[in-house]
């Protein structure tokens, strides 16, 4: 079964990436959902333009980037990756027959927080988030906005009422970073960490200070 992957408009498509990277790496399964904001974003963060007929390669040239914009820093096997177009509302994780494991939300922006807090469905994305919660699957909703305001705080209650773990993307610095690839990985991570996925992406915390400096 895969897990499903929402790409939504807020800044952070290097988050995306290094989640996609790390469940892929970990043997997973993934059915790809990207919004129609969020290749705006991309586009504007990374100079590439997804697009329905070409997917697998604008994927894989994304996949292959680094956080600092550098391409061919990484590989990706793209053969357990699944494409629906976020306008298709027949697609397969609309239904909560359609089997999977879960959904990831990366980044999430207020607009598809509240979507998804409010039953919208308004897109694919919000759809399979949608049936994510009434079939009682895990859903991680990786929120990137700041500051947040009354409105939005409130429908990430709502989301954690509804069963979803909210993970603000804020990296931390214990892990020893010197790279903004590392900081992007630690986020990614910990996404992989709330949907029970295993990986390396950081240094974890096992109580040794100034562990970081070593």
């Amino acid at each position: 079964m895969p897990w499903i992957v929402g790409v939504s408009g807020a800044s952070g498509t290097p988050y995306a990436a290094a989640v996609l990277r790390g469940l892929l790496d970990a043997g997973e399964s993934v059915d790809l959902v990207v919004s129609r904001a969020s290749r705006l974003t991309l586009l504007d963060e990374t100079g590439i333009s997804f697009r329905d007929a070409h997917w697998q390669d604008d994927l894989g040239e994304w996949l292959a980037r680094g956080a600092d914009g550098k391409p061919g820093t990484f590989a990706a096997d793209l053969a357990r990756v699944r494409y629906w177009s976020a306008g298709d509302l027949a697609a397969g994780p609309s239904s909560g027959s359609y089997r999977a494991k879960g959904m990831l939300i990366v980044p999430a922006s207020t607009a598809a927080v509240a979507g998804v807090a409010l039953g919208l469905s308004k897109d694919l994305l919000q759809r399979a988030a949608s049936v994510t919660l009434k079939e009682r699957r895990p859903l991680v909703v990786a929120v990137r906005e700041t500051p947040l305001n009354g409105q939005t705080l409130r429908h990430l209650v709502t989301l954690d009422d509804l069963g979803a773990v909210v993970v603000p993307a804020s990296p931390a610095f214990y892990a020893g970073a010197t790279h903004i690839q590392d900081l992007v990985d630690f986020v990614a991570g910990r996404v992989l960490d709330a949907a029970g996925v295993g990986h390396r992406l950081y240094r974890r915390w096992e109580g040794d200070l100034g562990g970081a400096g070593k």
